[in-house]
Formats: structure tokens, C-alpha cells, sequence
């Protein structure tokens, strides 16, 4: 092989490591960024998991404390739906007139005692600003020898969605699993 071919080939070779180098590094640069990308992504999925988390927690809170004012704020602002076996409402106006003319006004000794919710075994799945959950749930009430008794055992089926920043339901049904109470079901 004569010098010059030589030189060719040494050139050709210098050219494809530079240019290998290039596409290796700019791979690399492009792999990194997505995986940078991603781990934005995760991070604003986990974060957006628990602002839902606590607004699930705040609506055991707010219903314990029996405050519903605050209670009501906890759905969308237009079309947030509480369904349930006292009864259907949209907005929070009328959740919170709802859960006043129910629960405020109910003069069943078990549910107007002391009692609390207990909530476990959430779901919750995001999908940029909407959302869906899943929650099992507990009512404890106190018994005539003023201990813990279970009273139902029940989970909600939610759709949340975030408005103004903000997680708020757009949708929640109360199932009743002990007793059955299916709110859907009922005419």
C-alpha cells in the first residue's frame, strides 16, 4: 500500500473515531437529559401523590371535626360531586348543605357521639392534572362502655382533579362493603 493510501485510511479512521465520539457523546447527552427529564416527571408525580394523600386526609378531618365549611372546599369549585348514602350534591355549597342537614342534624347516638374515620390502603394514580383514587375507609364510633366500636367498613372511588394549583374531588362515591350500601345502584 503506497503512503498516500495509507494517509487516506489513517484520516478515514481519525474522522470515524471523531465522528463516533460525537454521536456517542451527544447519546450520551441525550440520554442523560431524558433521563434527567424523567426524573422531573417522577418527582412531580410523587409530589402531586401526596398533596392528593393529604387532601384525602383532610376530608376525614374536616368530616371528624364535623367542620363543613372547610369540608366543602375540598371539591371542585364548579361540578364537585359527593355521592353517598345520604344523598347526591354538586358544588360545595350544596355538599356542605348536604353534610349540615345529615350529619349536623342526625340524631343517631352512634353517629353523633364521639367517632372518627379511618382511612388505609390508598390508590392513587396521576395523570398530569387529573387523578383517581381508590381508599378504604373505617368509621369507629364510641360503644355504650365507651370504647372503640367499628360501625362500617366502606372505600371511596374518587376522581380529583387540580384546579387553581390545588387537588380538589371532582368526583367522590361512598361505598358502604359492611353494611352494603352501593349509592350508585340505588334510584
Amino acid at each position: 500500500m503506497s503512503k498516500g493510501a495509507c494517509r487516506i485510511l489513517w484520516f478515514i479512521g481519525v474522522a470515524t473515531v471523531v465522528l463516533a465520539a460525537g454521536a456517542i457523546e451527544e447519546f450520551v447527552h441525550a440520554s442523560s437529559a431524558e433521563k434527567q427529564d424523567s426524573i422531573e416527571a417522577r418527582l412531580q408525580r410523587l409530589e402531586a401523590r401526596e398533596e392528593i394523600r393529604q387532601l384525602l386526609m383532610d376530608y376525614g378531618r374536616f368530616l371528624d371535626q364535623r367542620d363543613f365549611a372547610s369540608f366543602s372546599q375540598l371539591f371542585a369549585e364548579k361540578n364537585g360531586e359527593w355521592i353517598g348514602g345520604m344523598g347526591k350534591a354538586t358544588g360545595p355549597l350544596a355538599i356542605r348543605k348536604l353534610m349540615e342537614d345529615t350529619i349536623g342534624k342526625n340524631s343517631n347516638a352512634a353517629i353523633s357521639a364521639p367517632n372518627c374515620h379511618l382511612f388505609s390502603n390508598e390508590v392513587i394514580h396521576v395523570n398530569g392534572d387529573k387523578a383517581s383514587a381508590t381508599t378504604k375507609w373505617i368509621f369507629v364510633v364510641q360503644s355504650d362502655t365507651a370504647r372503640p366500636q367499628l360501625f362500617y367498613l366502606g372505600h371511596y372511588e374518587d376522581s380529583i382533579v387540580r384546579e387553581n394549583g390545588r387537588w380538589k374531588f371532582l368526583r367522590r362515591v361512598v361505598y358502604g362493603d359492611i353494611p352494603v350500601d352501593d349509592p350508585l345502584a340505588k334510584k
